[in-house]
């Protein structure tokens, strides 16, 4: 049933009202696309992006979390096609079974294999296998004139799509070519890295050895500890790598919700006292050296899964997440970065670099070769705005970019500079979609 009700991203923050209608079969989202009003209409899946990529104020959001089917399988050669609204958790737990595992995975599994198009998402392994959209063996988009086109990597509305945030049109299926795993376990190292310098220096000298790797950041650290971390990096776990006892179970899949998180965490929760301690705590907890750990994918690559509705920690004013990313060679940028949100004592316990490799062909993809820093900030600091623009001009002078997937307060004079391949971008949209009847409140906010 249709309704009309507010919206807003992870970070819960800018909600806007839309009207919202759960995923019919193709003719009526035909029917959907082609009567849609002025306000246009929007593809939104679980709600995962932080900002407001999957808002369309005064317009149509289609619920495609109904359009969830696997449709076939491949075990041999790996390829499964899928309806778009099929989350990755639901993947997971039909595949690893099967010994087949998603070629990327961000940081949560309750993303929409629709979301993980548009937003081309990346994980630990980019710097190996790249983002999602390189693994997309084709994608049937429902376009604005009510036709429904397959498309394949050698059609350019196929990378406008991978990263065009769900403005090209509505994905209905994907097919997808999976990682084929022994086992539903990792081998993981961990070591502790004492400041930036040394960080960055293990992950150039080592990350090609390990399908994924990623560090945790303590944002709050001064001195000769900015940059402490914490480096985590492993790969899939072969059977004859796993004790006998979890041999016999090598493709179990059954991560269990260990809690959720309670709607009364008060605003101001999450300031530096408390970040700090937490952050102090676990950059000691963490050893040394290990190698060799076996932990499960869900451990590994989605701790916090286990919490439902994490993101109320940060209290009924929310929080965003700020993610960038400068290329090789743009050290220093990263390094002034982490100095001014040190100085500035803004709490951010979920703060992770990654490296990543070869740049995506889709012309909005995000990745490209560098150095990426995401960050959680709750909302509330008088400082927080001016600190933020003071990054992004350290982003941008850098040659850098930042992820509009998490987005929710770029400044649109920014967005050309930071995406230098945007106005081929718009004249594939304008070609497909002359009337922009896919539209989005970032696209809005942006001028996209």
């Amino acid at each position: 049933m249709d309704s009309r009700r507010p919206l807003a991203g992870w970070g819960r923050t800018n909600a806007s009202v839309a009207t919202v209608h759960p995923a019919g079969d193709d003719a009526e989202l035909a029917r959907l696309v082609t009567e849609a009003g002025r306000r246009g209409v929007l593809a939104r899946g679980l709600g995962r992006s932080y900002g407001d990529a999957a808002q369309n104020g005064g317009g149509v959001v289609v619920d495609m979390t109904g359009r969830s089917a696997i449709l076939s399988v491949d075990t041999g050669a790996a390829l499964v096609q899928v309806e778009a609204g099929a989350s990755l958790d639901h993947l997971m737990r039909l595949l690893l079974p099967m010994g087949l595992f998603v070629p990327v995975s961000p940081g949560t599994r309750q993303v929409t294999v629709g979301g993980a198009i548009a937003a081309d998402i990346h994980g630990k392994n980019h710097h190996v296998d790249g983002s999602f959209g390189r693994h997309v063996e084709s994608i049937d988009l429902l376009c604005a004139d009510g036709s429904i086109r397959q498309l394949t990597p050698e059609s350019e509305l196929f990378w406008a799509t991978v990263g065009g945030m769900g403005l090209t049109g509505l994905v209905l299926r994907a097919t997808l070519r999976m990682k084929k795993v022994e086992s539903a376990y990792c081998l993981v190292d961990t070591e502790r890295c004492p400041n930036l310098d040394d960080l960055l220096a293990r992950m150039a000298e080592g990350d090609h050895r390990y399908t994924y790797s990623v560090a945790w950041i303590d944002c709050l650290a001064r001195g000769s500890s900015l940059g402490r971390s914490v480096l985590t990096r492993g790969w899939s776990a072969s059977l004859e790598q796993l004790t006998p006892t979890l041999r016999a179970h090598a493709l179990d899949f059954r991560p269990k919700q260990l809690a959720v998180a309670p709607a009364v965490f008060p605003s101001g929760l999450l300031s530096r006292a408390t970040v700090s301690a937490f952050n102090e705590a676990w950059y000691h907890k963490a050893p040394r050296e290990r190698r060799g750990e076996i932990q499960s994918i869900a451990a590994f690559f989605h701790p916090l899964d286990a919490v439902a509705q994490w993101n109320r920690i940060y209290g009924p004013k929310g929080f965003l997440q700020y993610q960038f990313v400068v290329p090789f060679g743009g050290e220093d940028a990263l390094r002034r970065c982490l100095e001014m949100l040190s100085e500035a004592g803004q709490a951010s316990f979920l703060a992770v670099l990654k490296r990543f490799g070869q740049s995506s062909p889709g012309h909005l993809s995000f990745p490209t070769p560098g150095w990426t820093l995401a960050l959680d900030v709750p909302i509330g600091a008088a400082i927080l705005g001016g600190l933020l623009d003071r990054l992004d001009q350290e982003v941008l002078a850098a040659g850098g970019r930042e992820y509009l997937a998490k987005d929710s307060r770029l400044p649109a004079c920014a967005i050309a500079r930071m995406y230098p391949r945007l106005d081929e971008w718009r004249e594939v949209k304008r070609a497909t979609d002359p009337d922009g009847v896919f539209n989005s409140d970032l696209a809005r906010r942006l001028g996209l």
